[in-house]
């Protein structure tokens, strides 16, 4: 199965806690996970866009189960 990747400015929360990566950084989804569940305490739930929290749900549903 072939690892997913995007690039990290898609994501404006995301973005923000990843500010020690470039805007044009590559991301797997497992290492965006691993980003957000680290910096969870400074993602603003309240501004972040619906394309992201859909992103966020699925990763936690998705890459969030991979043992």
């Amino acid at each position: 199965m072939a690892t997913k990747t995007f690039e990290l400015s898609r994501y404006a929360q995301l973005r923000l806690i990843a500010s020690q990566l470039t805007e044009t950084a590559i991301l797997t989804e497992a290492e965006a996970l691993a980003l957000y569940e680290r910096n969870w305490r400074f993602l603003d739930l309240g501004t972040m866009d619906d394309e992201e929290r859909r992103f966020l749900d699925s990763l936690v549903r998705g890459v969030g189960r991979v043992s």
